[in-house]
């Protein structure tokens, strides 16, 4: 099992954002900006597009549900959906909310957060999904 899977399964602690069945989101432990959030398939796939067409769909409608609780826990012009994903072998969309595209530039220096700055993320987007 990847580490994304067992993020999912519940057997390594993460700041859960959102779930259902199929869908996991929970923040990133590295942020660009407050808000940043991933979100996984709960079932091991490495490659977005390997993942049938209504799977897909339904990753996508269940991103757009988290990136809208992200835009109003954390106000702001957009919601980055970027996808990446070679140092993890688990598919994965980071939503991040931007006022500008430099809020989506990984090569940025990340946040550090402290557990209860983390935790108040979470809940805020949780609240608004």
């Amino acid at each position: 099992m990847d580490i994304f899977a067992k993020i999912a399964a519940g057997e390594i602690p993460s700041y859960k954002c959102a779930e259902n069945d199929e869908f996991y989101a929970f923040l990133d432990i590295n942020p660009l900006v407050e808000g940043h959030t991933l979100v996984i398939p709960r079932r091991e796939v490495d490659y977005f597009f390997d993942m049938d067409d209504d799977e897909l769909a339904r990753y996508q409608q269940f991103a757009k549900r988290v990136a809208i609780a992200i835009k109003k826990a954390f106000p702001c012009k957009k919601v980055a959906q970027v996808v990446l994903g070679l140092e993890v072998a688990h598919a994965h969309i980071h939503l991040i909310p931007m006022q500008t595209e430099a809020d989506a530039d990984f090569r940025r220096p990340k946040l550090s957060l402290t557990e209860e700055q983390f935790q108040t993320i979470a809940a805020k987007i949780r609240d608004n999904f």
